[in-house]
């Protein structure tokens, strides 16, 4: 049975939910995710959400977020998320987010790359706490349905134009959903990696739709390895210890016990150096120490890290942790402007599938939750001012008989977004060394 609507989301994690509750209550919004609404990247995101403090920290929070992204930035972006930052936290506090809060007033913490304490925070779970709200929020919407389980195989497009996409449910059963508006949420590229922090299912699926269709894609290249996922011998999805354990003092230290790094450094310079670190030392991974961490904060700011390591047997409170880098996040995409438009008419993408150039060539901690609010909003008002909102069906178009073999399908896509990262990686590294050359 095929279905009609005028916006169909294609993911549940913060962006997706955000750009469903900021489209207009008159508007019926379909929302489908590969697994259960609640398991997105979104919910695992632990230190917390970046927010424009004052004037007076603007030129800092803008040059930290452009020295992080290697000055490979749009300027323009990155102006528009930190300007938007205010009203999106305001936003969210009606939504009933709950930050962490000194003598009645919104606390602040700091991580790597970060000149200044500019990060609000729930604990350790600030992903979980904001994308819970949102979910429940979008749970009351009348307007708002949610599909569970419910995959994204293909889009109906014709002459550059989205008129929808194919769904295929658990049963196996595809039907297509043809919507004025197609917005594509559907997170990272984690579940193509051995070791990540992602959740499996998460594979790119934007990123093939693309390919596939000719949409435009924009630094797929530009992967982020995390420095510190707690080191397991078990297969499965790494633990993420918050870059915010080392803006509250955590210190790293090598096989003989002695630190090697300034741990608030961006992301991948700290990548390097405990890589370089594991291959002197010929251990597959170092030591995280919060001794500096006084207990009291470690039960109240990290209660979840402290009681995922215990389940593996430590007790950061009393000893070292070892961690290891893991693939965790995707700063490439598909191309997007400041409003979410793609290269394809009626097709949008916001979040981490998305890539407007704002992160560079490497994401600023914490700035992940904010740019995928910042942007969905602004997908959502651009929508909801689209004058085309008649939904056209080509029938033309969906022919169930062609999606027979969904297993050999996903795998088609999975092999399609996994060469083109290294296809651009290969470029990219080409055209680097060529410019070295040169200098």
């Amino acid at each position: 049975m095929e279905k009609e609507t005028d916006v169909v989301i294609v993911g549940t994690g913060a962006a997706g939910l955000f750009c469903a509750l900021q489209l207009p209550e008159s508007k019926e919004i379909t929302v489908i995710t590969k697994d259960e609404a609640r398991n997105s990247d979104s919910f695992l995101a632990q230190g917390g959400i970046c927010v424009l403090r004052s004037e007076d920290d603007y030129d800092r929070y803008f040059e930290d977020t452009m020295k992080a992204g290697h000055y490979r930035n749009n300027k323009k972006s990155v102006e528009m998320m930190i300007r938007s930052s205010g009203e999106i936290i305001e936003l969210l506090l009606g939504y009933g987010v709950e930050f962490e809060r000194r003598n009645g007033e919104l606390a602040y913490t700091r991580e790597g790359g970060h000149s200044q304490p500019r990060i609000l925070f729930h604990e350790d779970a600030t992903g979980k706490e904001i994308t819970g709200r949102l979910l429940e929020e979008a749970r009351k919407r009348r307007n708002i349905t949610i599909y569970e389980h419910t995959e994204m195989i293909d889009i109906l497009c014709k002459d550059n134009v989205c008129y929808g996409v194919v769904t295929a449910d658990s049963r196996g059963i595809v039907r297509p959903v043809w919507a004025g508006h197609t917005v594509f949420a559907c997170g990272g590229i984690g579940g193509l990696y051995q070791h990540s922090t992602n959740f499996a299912h998460l594979t790119g699926d934007g990123l093939a739709m693309a390919l596939r269709h000719k949409i435009k894609l924009q630094d797929v290249n530009f992967v982020q390895i995390h420095p510190t996922t707690l080191y397991s011998e078990k297969p499965g999805r790494r633990f993420l210890i918050s870059e915010s354990v080392r803006g509250e003092g955590a210190v790293l230290y090598n096989a003989h016990m002695e630190r090697f790094v300034d741990e608030l450094l961006p992301r991948d310079v700290v990548t390097r150096a405990i890589e370089e670190q594991m291959k002197a030392d010929g251990k597959p991974y170092v030591w995280l120490s919060m001794e500096h961490i006084a207990r009291e904060d470690i039960l109240s700011h990290f209660p979840n890290i402290l009681r995922r390591c215990r389940e593996e047997g430590y007790d950061v409170t009393k000893e070292c942790i070892p961690v290891v880098p893991g693939q965790h996040y995707f700063m490439g995409g598909v191309q997007s402007d400041l409003e979410g438009r793609t290269s394809m008419g009626r097709l949008y993408a916001v979040g981490e599938t998305s890539c407007n150039g704002v992160h560079g060539a490497n994401r600023l901690a914490s700035n992940s939750l904010l740019e995928s609010l910042v942007f969905a909003r602004r997908a959502a008002m651009d929508i909801a001012g689209a004058v085309t909102e008649k939904k056209e069906k080509y029938t033309e178009l969906f022919s169930p008989e062609q999606y027979q073999e969904i297993d050999k399908l996903q795998q088609e896509n999975h092999a399609l977004v996994r060469q083109e990262i290294e296809r651009m990686k290969e470029a990219y590294e080409q055209q680097h060394n060529h410019d070295v050359k040169c200098r």
